[in-house]
């Protein structure tokens, strides 16, 4: 009887709280998007965009600033470098030239080439030719940014079709969050296409593309190993019409393994103008270093891979 008594008051105490007001206050709630204007699409719609956008870029040619930072909760620290002056040439299938350039001076920084298979790597400033294979990961936690293959900033760079014959895509309904006028940071719904390769019991999650629900447009990529990592993630905003082509003006790619980040700010862009094989060829300097990075290295097959 005394407990029912005890439970009885708590109730009228409960009670009164909201008619005195004493206790509590009421704030209002601001709804940083307005759910009227979210767009909807189907999966044949999402996946019709994906596809479409990766007809229309067969080459490009760009001129970017270059902002790198390297560490993490691993390394216990984060370094930033100074932005530099960059440009990136590609070439569908899959071959990719970046050179950078060393602040105020304006010298060769690095230059990197990649033909989908093989790249190489000449970093003027530490004299230093560097040799490897892309579907092989050796990290150098010395040296991070020596990790960086050219095949991560082309697959981040363009979205890939999804092969009906090898990958099967799937549409959820997703959260993204993002950042409001006034810093506030919020969930805002988007649609996600998942792709996975392979097949049966053999089969694993390769990627996801995020769209934005106000514009339906990608705003992120993440790409994963077989083991199931996240080995590169890929946001997108600024898009801008360039020669017909909506695209991005700022790419933003981190390497959550490797602790390394890369943003790109597109300066300049032309899409689909003529390169030629010669572009993409580097040739060994005489009198530098040569480091082949395929030695006492594992294999990875991200969702990258060609």
């Amino acid at each position: 009887m005394a407990f029912k008594q005890r439970s009885a008051a708590v109730l009228i105490v409960l009670a009164t709280l909201p008619v005195s007001g004493c206790l509590f206050r009421t704030r209002r709630v601001e709804q940083p998007y307005n759910p009227l204007t979210l767009k909807t699409a189907t999966k044949p719609e999402l996946i019709a965009y994906i596809n479409r956008q990766a007809a229309q870029i067969q080459t490009m040619q760009a001129t970017v600033d270059i902002d790198t930072s390297v560490g993490g909760e691993k390394k216990g620290k984060i370094t930033e470098y100074k932005e530099i002056r960059g440009y990136v040439l590609a070439r569908k299938p899959a071959m990719l030239r970046m050179e950078g350039l060393m602040p105020i001076v304006r010298t060769r920084a690095f230059d990197m080439v990649s033909d989908g298979k093989q790249f190489k790597v000449w970093i003027p400033p530490k004299n230093r030719f560097v040799v490897g294979q892309n579907d092989v990961v050796t990290s150098n936690p010395q040296q991070p940014l020596e990790n960086l293959r050219p095949q991560v900033i082309y697959d981040a760079l363009l979205l890939r079709e999804i092969n009906p014959q090898t990958e099967t895509p799937f549409l959820e309904d997703s959260k993204e969050s993002l950042v409001g006028d006034k810093g506030h940071k919020y969930d805002q719904p988007a649609y996600e296409i998942g792709v996975l390769r392979g097949e049966g019991m053999d089969s694993w999650l390769s990627r996801k593309i995020v769209f934005n629900r106000q514009s339906l447009l990608p705003d992120r990529q993440l790409i994963y190993d077989q083991a199931g990592n996240l080995v590169t993630d890929a946001k997108y905003s600024d898009y801008k019409d360039y020669n017909g082509v909506s695209f991005p003006s700022k790419i933003e790619i981190k390497r959550p393994q490797e602790e390394y980040d890369i943003t790109l700010n597109v300066v300049k862009l032309d899409m689909n103008k003529p390169l030629g094989d010669n572009t993409f060829v580097l040739d060994q300097p005489p009198g530098v270093q040569v480091i082949h990075l395929d030695h006492n290295s594992t294999p990875s097959n991200g969702g990258g891979t060609r």
